[in-house]
């Protein structure tokens, strides 16, 4: 089968996260993070599992490093543990929370590879969710803080920042839906954390530039949204949809203004309590590049609200329901793999947002059930096709104007995957959960093998 053939300067890597990666939750200070607490509630996660342990990063980073010299990536993203810098999430620095970064990206420099560091992978320290949390406005200030702290550390080392990694699942999964910490069902404070996840982006933005940390950018997921039908009220829904999952990130950001259907969607329940003149500055300045995650298109219908009384609604009670998508593979998530919708969601950015800065890929991957034979080897042709597929999708994108680094397979490792537990693995690489060994899948070897293929494109003078 042919190759996907992508810009000879396109830089390519592999992501992972602090809770779903790291363990060691106990160990050096580290404080309890929202996730710590979430995980030790009952019901919350399958089978009762947590990160506590998760792939031993905190330990085996230098195997993991290997993995992923071997593998032969440009870059590696990975996330700092707020609560490991600062376990209550304010104050002086804990030292050994520091020196551990210190060691995973003075490893990764010196296997070659570019660092791409995310301040935020959504463990906020429980002491600030005892405060509020992002449901308050002191929060986006500490985070401010935290995000120097890290900056004056690592930023003679790091040159690309990424300050929160989706904040939609931050603010509605975890403030509305409930299906991630602090697993809460809200409205106006769900949307109040929405606000002050932006204003702590922009707060790190801000502190970012004061210690010249080199380039910085914000991971969302912007969903391809498609009506069920054509019919009015569906994409009405899509419409309300699209607000709730891009709109509310991409126009503070990008546009300089709200959302002008806010009071359409949600009612009284967007009544901006929460915002202050000035915010819209904060939250817009400048980045040098745009983060994107993406898995999968979402097909939607009209339906009536799950609550009737407008103050009682969740944020994400807008009238919107999830169809399955027709015709497609699922992952083992439960997420249509239409590849063209890729391509059709990055297009669609594009027009909707002229002048976008350079996007990078940040996640693109797929859980499937890999089971390995009698030799220990997992032969995940699926996961092979999901990517080689989407890298194509991603070189129709290029092709009709949109500008992309890079991209970044989710993930490099099994892992602690949130709510699901251990029970969905995205990894190029098996974790054994029972001996924490590692073992390369096929795809692995695939993504080795075309990564092989695409140095050998680039021109003379190519960053590499």
């Amino acid at each position: 089968m042919n190759e996907p053939k992508l810009p000879p300067g396109l830089l390519f890597g592999t992501a992972t996260a602090a809770y779903q990666v790291e363990g060691a939750a106990g160990e050096d200070g580290r404080g309890p993070s929202i996730w710590d607490t979430y995980c030790r509630t009952p019901g919350r996660v399958a089978r009762g599992e947590s990160g506590d342990v998760a792939c031993d990063h905190y330990h085996r980073y230098a195997e993991d490093v290997a993995l992923l010299a071997e593998l032969g990536v440009d870059l590696y993203r990975f996330s700092v543990s707020w609560p490991r810098i600062q376990p209550s999430g304010r104050g002086r620095p804990n030292p050994a929370g520091l020196a551990f970064y210190d060691r995973l990206v003075d490893t990764v420099l010196a296997a070659g590879i570019e660092p791409v560091l995310t301040l935020y992978h959504w463990d906020l320290p429980q002491a600030l969710e005892d405060e509020g949390g992002w449901r308050v406005r002191d929060t986006a200030r500490r985070f401010g803080e935290y995000a120097r702290i890290v900056a004056e550390h690592l930023g003679d080392r790091v040159n690309h920042w990424i300050t929160l990694n989706e904040p939609f699942c931050s603010a509605f999964v975890g403030h509305a839906v409930g299906r991630h910490a602090p697993g809460t069902r809200e409205g106006t404070p769900a949307l109040a954390a929405a606000h002050h996840l932006l204003l702590a982006h922009g707060a790190a933005v801000g502190e970012l530039r004061a210690c010249d940390a080199g380039r910085v950018g914000i991971t969302l997921n912007p969903d391809h949204l498609l009506p069920a039908t054509e019919t009015e009220a569906d994409r009405a829904a899509v419409e309300r949809a699209r607000t709730l999952h891009n709109r509310t990130w991409f126009d503070p950001l990008f546009t300089g203004a709200y959302p002008d259907n806010e009071q359409e969607v949600w009612g009284e329940s967007a009544d901006g309590s929460y915002r202050r003149e000035g915010d819209l500055e904060a939250i817009g300045q400048p980045l040098d590049f745009l983060g994107v995650n993406f898995y999968r298109p979402i097909m939607l219908r009209d339906v009536p609200h799950e609550q009737a009384d407008p103050r009682l609604r969740t944020a994400v009670d807008i009238g919107a329901e999830q169809v399955p998508f027709p015709g497609a593979r699922h992952t083992t998530m439960g997420w249509p793999v239409v590849p063209e919708s890729f391509a059709d969601l990055l297009v669609d950015l594009d027009r909707r947002y002229p002048g976008l800065p350079p996007i990078l890929i940040t996640e693109n991957g797929s859980a499937e059930a890999d089971e390995p034979d009698e030799d220990g080897r997992v032969h995940d042709e699926d996961r092979i096709a999901y990517l080689r597929d989407h890298l194509s999708a991603l070189a129709r994108a290029i092709d009709a104007g949109v500008d992309v680094r890079g991209y970044f397979v989710w993930s490099l490792l099994d892992n602690f995957e949130w709510a699901y537990g251990y029970d969905r693995r995205f990894g190029l690489v098996r974790v054994d959960y029972e001996n924490l060994e590692r073992h390369p899948k096929d795809s692995y070897h695939w993504y080795r093998d075309y990564l092989t293929s695409h140095r050998l494109r680039r021109a003379p003078g190519t960053p590499s």
